[in-house]
C-alpha cells in the first residue's frame, strides 16, 4: 500500500540523491497523523461545546482525582502554558461555571481551582468521545501492532519529556 508519503520520498530522493531523505519516511506520517489526530481532537470536543484548551484544563483537574481541583501553578505545569494565559483560561473557564476559584487553606494569598459538576461531566463526556474518535484511527491496527507503536513512540517522545524548563 502507498501513500502520499512515499511518493514525497521519492521525488526528493530522486530531486535530491545526495540527501538522505529516511527521516522523511517516519516523521512526515507522524507529521500527518497529527493533523488528522488534532482535527478528530476538535470534532469531539466540539461535540461538548468545548476548546482544546477547554479540555486540557479541565481533564487536567478531572486526572487530579478528588475533590478535583489543584492550584493554578499545578495547572500551569500540566498544560505548559503562561501565568498569564492560565488565569485568562481560568476566568473564561469560571464563567462558564465549569471551574470555581476557592481559596487555599495552605496559602492564604493562594487560590485553588476545582472542578465544577458541570465540568466534570463535560470533561467526561468529550473524553468518551475523543477515545471513539482514537479508536477510529487506530482501528487498522491490531492490539500487539497498538502496543509495538506506543513503545517506539514513547522511545521518541521521552527525551522531549524529560528537558527542564
Amino acid at each position: 500500500m502507498e501513500d502520499e508519503v512515499d511518493r514525497l520520498v521519492a521525488a526528493w530522493r530522486r530531486e535530491r540523491p545526495d540527501l538522505d531523505v529516511e527521516p522523511l519516511e517516519v516523521l512526515s506520517r507522524v507529521s500527518r497523523l497529527a493533523r488528522h489526530l488534532d482535527r478528530a481532537r476538535r470534532i469531539a470536543f466540539a461535540e461538548h461545546a468545548l476548546e482544546p484548551w477547554e479540555f486540557d484544563v479541565l481533564t487536567s483537574l478531572r486526572r487530579a482525582g478528588a475533590p478535583y481541583q489543584l492550584s493554578p501553578g499545578q495547572l500551569l505545569t500540566q498544560t505548559l502554558v503562561t501565568s498569564g494565559t492560565m488565569t485568562n483560561r481560568i476566568d473564561r473557564l469560571a464563567k462558564k461555571s465549569l471551574v470555581e476559584r476557592l481559596p487555599d487553606p495552605s496559602d492564604r494569598r493562594g487560590v485553588l481551582v476545582r472542578l465544577t459538576e458541570e465540568g466534570r461531566d463535560r470533561a467526561d463526556q468529550a473524553l468518551a468521545g475523543l477515545l471513539d474518535q482514537e479508536r477510529a484511527i487506530l482501528a487498522e491496527l491490531s492490539r500487539a501492532q497498538r502496543g509495538e507503536l506506543a513503545g517506539l513512540l514513547r522511545q521518541l517522545t521521552a527525551p522531549f519529556d524529560n528537558i527542564p524548563g
